[in-house]
């Protein structure tokens, strides 16, 4: 069989980067892109330069992400897998009190680069009956105090995922939303702008999702048979459930 290729976005740490070492242990050539161009080097020293090439752009400057897509060399240029990885949380106050810029840097970041990527990958992938896996979040589909923007922005991943579902019918491409929960990763670090305490208060005790749980969960819709396909995957460590609705009293 041939050497499949995939792109992973956001791939400099946590899901993205455990992502792109269980793709090269595959076999498959792996396209890293990520803000850090320092992490994106230390991929391709553990990994080797012939199965990681690395773009580092910000995911929110869309002529740097065509500029990456253009120069491709010859052999990662045929994308059969776009993991759509790449987000973040901003914040944690409620909607009356929060800040308007964190806000519309989630929506640059998880919508509007999403998208874009997903656009420019598009006529490849349905030439080479591809696949698209969008990294969403039970907040997607549960809100909470705090959640705001960043879940709205995962609904859009999951409904952008169904209806190109929708729109790609008949093309043999594949598209699927999984949609972690509480996972340790540098996620708390990087919505609290680095309280390390706030961080280890979270995930204590909580034996929660590991990154390499979804790269494994994203290995296993990889390569499922071309004839199927894994429409959403909600997944959560055992010690959490959805939370009970909130009554105020006064």
């Amino acid at each position: 069989m041939a050497t499949k290729t995939v792109w992973v976005t956001g791939a400099t740490a946590g899901f993205g980067a455990a992502s792109v070492g269980r793709f090269v242990a595959g076999g498959w050539r792996v396209i890293a892109s990520g803000r850090r161009a320092d992490r994106l080097q230390q991929l391709v020293e553990k990994h080797g330069a012939a199965h990681v090439h690395v773009a580092a752009f910000d995911m929110r400057d869309e002529a740097a992400m065509r500029a990456a897509h253009a120069t491709l060399p010859a052999e990662f240029a045929d994308i059969d897998l776009l993991l759509n990885n790449a987000g973040l949380a901003l914040g944690t106050a409620p909607a009356q009190q929060a800040d308007l810029t964190q806000w519309k840097q989630m929506i640059d970041t998880n919508v509007t680069a999403l998208v874009s990527i997903t656009h420019l990958l598009l006529p490849q992938l349905v030439e080479r009956r591809g696949a698209i896996i969008n990294i969403s979040s039970i907040a997607s589909s549960y809100a909470y105090r705090g959640g705001n923007v960043y879940g709205a922005s995962k609904a859009f991943v999951t409904q952008f995922s169904q209806n190109l579902r929708c729109d790609l019918h008949g093309t043999g491409v594949r598209v699927t939303s999984i949609e972690p929960g509480m996972a340790e990763t540098e996620f708390t670090l990087v919505r609290t702008g680095g309280d390390q305490a706030a961080s280890d208060k979270l995930y204590a005790g909580a034996h929660p999702i590991t990154a390499d749980d979804i790269a494994d969960t994203i290995w296993w819709v990889a390569n499922l048979p071309a004839h199927l396909n894994v429409n959403r995957i909600e997944v959560m460590p055992v010690s959490q459930s959805a939370a009970g609705l909130q009554v105020h009293r006064g």
